[in-house]
C-alpha cells in the first residue's frame, strides 16, 4: 500500500507558505490531498469554490494531488477516506505546541497506522499566514512573492469588487 497523505486547512488564501509545504510533501508521499476545511463560523475571502479552483490550478503542476474539501471532525474525514498520513506545516515554537496536542488528541480517533507528520516552514515563509495575507492587502500593503501569482491576481480582483 502507498502512502495516503492529507494536508488541511482553510487556505483562504493559500499562501507561499502553505505551497512550500504542500509541493515538498508531494514530493514524498504517492498521494497528497489538499483537504480544505468548511468552517461556516469563519468569514472568508473566497468561497469554497473559488479556493479549490485556485488551488488546483496552482497545484496543476503536481501529477499524485488531488483538492477535496470536508466539514466536521478531522479524524472522521481520515478514517472514512484512509489517509494513512497527515502532513501538518509548523512555523513557530507555538504551531508545534498546537499541532502536538491536535496530533495526541487524533492518535485516540484515527484509525490504526495513521500517522502525523510535522513540515517545518521555509524560514523565508515562516512569518506568513492567511489572515495577515488578507489583513495587509485589504490595508493596502504589498504582499506580492507571498502568495502565488494566481491568487494575488485573485485576491487584487476581490479588492476592486469590493470598492
Amino acid at each position: 500500500m502507498g502512502t495516503k497523505a492529507l494536508i488541511t486547512g482553510s487556505f483562504d488564501p493559500l499562501t507561499m507558505g502553505h505551497y512550500n509545504i504542500i509541493e515538498r510533501a508531494a514530493g514524498l508521499f504517492d498521494e497528497l490531498t489538499v483537504g480544505i476545511i468548511v468552517n461556516p463560523s469563519k468569514k472568508s475571502m473566497f468561497t469554497l469554490e473559488e479556493r479549490k479552483e485556485m488551488i488546483e490550478e496552482t497545484l496543476s503542476h503536481l501529477d499524485n494531488i488531488n483538492v477535496d474539501s470536508f466539514s466536521g471532525l478531522l479524524a472522521d474525514y481520515v478514517n472514512a477516506n484512509n489517509y494513512n498520513v497527515i502532513v501538518r506545516g509548523l512555523r513557530s515554537s507555538v504551531d508545534f505546541d498546537y499541532e502536538l496536542q491536535m496530533a495526541q488528541m487524533n492518535d485516540r480517533l484515527f484509525n490504526d497506522g495513521v500517522e502525523t507528520v510535522l513540515m517545518m516552514s521555509d524560514p523565508k515563509y515562516s512569518f506568513i499566514s492567511s489572515s495577515v495575507m488578507k489583513e495587509v492587502h485589504t490595508l493596502g500593503g504589498s504582499i506580492e512573492g507571498l502568495v502565488p501569482d494566481i491568487i494575488y491576481e485573485r485576491m487584487k480582483q476581490k479588492l476592486a469588487e469590493s470598492k
